[in-house]
């Protein structure tokens, strides 16, 4: 059974409570149950932090279990050259996931450290974007 890991990294503990106009209005664990309906095939597993260090850790941890991991690492897509470094470092293939479209927000969102590591990106397709980096990782 393939397993795949699902990583939020800050503020994404708010969804459903955020800005439910751009991020939804439901909380993640909701959302997860669905995906492990829908992907009842694979071993899905899901880790949220506020903390960059911690993210590190889980992806290191994660990279050398899973066969893929889906990344929202939420701000420290354009902050961290650590994450970039963890992504690089292990051998899953990850796909960055971002529910609101970065593009068309702050300038500062516009670059992530994290996209030339990562085997992908899907953008501003909500919390669809999940269920289609999944699929792209089988």
């Amino acid at each position: 059974m393939k397993k795949i890991v699902i990583i939020n990294g800050p503020n994404l503990n708010l969804l459903g409570k955020r800005e439910p106009e751009i991020y939804g209005d439901k909380p993640f664990e909701l959302y997860f149950e669905f995906f492990k309906k829908t992907f009842h095939q694979l071993e899905l597993s899901y880790f949220q932090s506020n903390i960059e260090g911690e993210l590190v850790t889980k992806i290191q941890e994660a990279g050398f279990e899973a066969d893929g991991i889906v990344l929202n690492a939420g701000a420290y897509t354009h902050t961290s050259i650590a994450l970039a470094d963890a992504i690089s470092a292990v051998p899953a293939p990850v796909i960055e996931v971002h529910i609101s479209n970065v593009y068309a927000r702050e300038a500062f969102r516009h670059h992530s450290y994290l996209a030339p590591v990562c085997k992908g990106n899907i953008v501003g397709l909500g919390l669809k974007g999940y269920e289609l980096a999944i699929q792209a990782l089988l």
